[in-house]
């Protein structure tokens, strides 16, 4: 890290864990450094107006599974300098990603948006309107690389559920938004999806 020209966090969704990593890595990277989160969505202002780093600073979301995703968001915080931006444009771009700009808000743009992919497809269950592989299937066959179920499966059901809740507290707590609790349930029992070996699926 002393000699890095960019340094990328991937811990998991906890502002408290992701603040201590970036203050660590604050007091001893490299002044020109670039300091990148993968938030999925975590506020991307509030890690960075507590570093000296602020405006080499930013949010670089990938989406899983990263290898095979071209999508990456930039996310712009409030002191984040063009420059910063530029280069991490220019960095996805020689990886073969996709990068999308975007501000600071809750969710970002895909994960504000997938909420609903997620929350609907569990309505549906919850509701006794059709069952898991129904919906992946039809969701699947719509053109969608993964049906929401398997999708959570491999996100991990504890990630997915704290992402929801992050979004749903930070617009207001509106019902539409509401995190299921369907997965609730799956969060309290361990099973978390490929990497606990169950989830909505058995592995």
């Amino acid at each position: 890290v002393k000699n890095a020209d960019l340094v990328v966090e991937a811990a998991t969704e906890n502002v408290a864990l992701k603040l201590k990593i970036f203050q660590e890595i604050d007091s001893f990277a490299p002044a020109k450094a670039i300091l990148a989160t993968n938030t999925s969505s975590i506020s991307v202002s509030a890690i960075a107006h507590k570093i000296t780093s602020s405006h080499h600073f930013a949010g670089m979301h990938f989406f899983n599974p990263a290898p095979l995703m071209k999508l990456v968001e930039v996310i712009r915080s409030d002191e984040t300098d063009d420059a910063t931006i530029n280069t991490l444009i220019d960095v996805l771009a020689k990886m073969g990603k996709t990068a999308v700009i975007c501000k600071d808000a809750p969710g970002f743009i895909v994960n504000r948006v997938a909420r609903q992919y997620y929350l609907e497809a569990m309505h549906l269950v919850e509701a006794g309107l059709a069952d898991i592989n129904t919906v992946d299937a039809a969701m699947e066959a719509a053109g969608f690389k993964m049906g929401p179920f398997k999708l959570m499966d491999l996100i991990g059901m504890d990630i997915n559920f704290t992402v929801s809740n992050i979004v749903w507290e930070a617009l207001g707590k509106p019902l539409r938004l509401q995190p299921s609790g369907l997965q609730k349930q799956k969060v309290s029992e361990g099973n978390l999806g490929k990497k606990t070996g169950k989830g909505f699926y058995q592995y």
